[in-house]
């Protein structure tokens, strides 16, 4: 199973340049995936310009948006032409897009774009980048052949439809062992069913931060971010994180029992050095 390693851009992060080393040492600590989370009232950075930025500090390190809030791209042309020219950026094989409807309607609402509607706009937008990558005119080519590949985030039928007819696999965000066996199976006889060769990559992310005030650094990012849920949402948020090198090797260890290609861990504390200590925890 892969280890991949999350940028702290939901975290109260005050300099960009932090994000960009981040970028550096995960690359050089041997990560296999650097990602970066998506919200529009948020201080997190915008994703396809952060990892934009990632890819010009680095060269081998597969690059993730985890997961980008597809329906707020209203503009679908544009969009396309800015994930083609992030992989020609990238280099062929580094990018790939983590893609979801969103459920955070306040998002919609400072995006003028509309809530009720977000499905069938999100569904236009892939047939859009799919033309891009296959020849429309519309941006540069895609360095990977057919552009990146898409995982679908999501527990839903419409999040297994959109797998089969457009992506690559499933990604699920925040999530425990038991979320991701939960939904795994359905994933795979979906692909099977669509006649699809091989199989879905299946990919989970998590948060952690480690070293002495690893607990203080989980409940002042996430519990701000998750309290759009209520409070007992938050504090499970909170409660689920991992914050011991013991939590980490467990959980690579559930993951990877079930079945699962990578997991990645998703930054709380804007310190790079969280990247080294992550690294010392999993024995690299």
């Amino acid at each position: 199973m892969d280890i991949g390693i999350g940028l702290p851009g939901h975290a109260p992060w005050t300099e960009g340049r932090i994000l960009v080393e981040w970028a550096r040492r995960a690359e050089a600590r041997g990560f296999s995936t650097l990602s970066v989370s998506d919200r529009l009232v948020w201080t997190s950075p915008e994703p396809l310009i952060t990892l934009a930025a990632a890819a010009g500090a680095t060269s081998r390190i597969r690059l993730l948006t985890s997961v980008l809030v597809a329906p707020l791209r209203a503009n679908h042309a544009l969009f396309a032409k800015s994930v083609t020219t992030l992989d020609q950026l990238a280099g062929p094989g580094r990018l790939q897009l983590g893609l979801a409807p969103g459920v955070r309607e306040d998002d919609f609402t400072a995006g003028e774009v509309d809530y009720g509607v977000r499905g069938k706009r999100f569904d236009l937008l892939l047939e859009r980048l799919a033309a891009v990558s296959h020849g429309d005119p519309v941006g540069p080519p895609p360095a990977t052949p057919g552009g990146p590949p898409l995982l679908f985030g999501g527990f839903s039928a419409a999040t297994l439809r959109r797998i089969v007819a457009h992506g690559g696999g499933w990604i699920a965000g925040d999530a425990t062992v038991e979320d991701f066996q939960g939904f795994a199976p359905s994933v795979r006889q979906a692909w099977a069913e669509a006649g699809r060769p091989g199989s879905p990559r299946l990919v989970a992310s998590v948060m952690y931060a480690l070293g002495p005030g690893a607990e203080a650094a989980v409940s002042r990012a996430i519990g701000p971010y998750y309290s759009f849920a209520g409070e007992e949402y938050a504090e499970y948020g909170v409660s689920i994180a991992h914050t011991t090198a013991e939590q980490i090797r467990a959980s690579i260890e559930g993951f990877a029992r079930i079945g699962c290609d990578e997991l990645i861990f998703m930054g709380n504390d804007p310190d790079p050095a969280q990247v080294d200590l992550l690294a010392e925890a999993i024995g690299r």
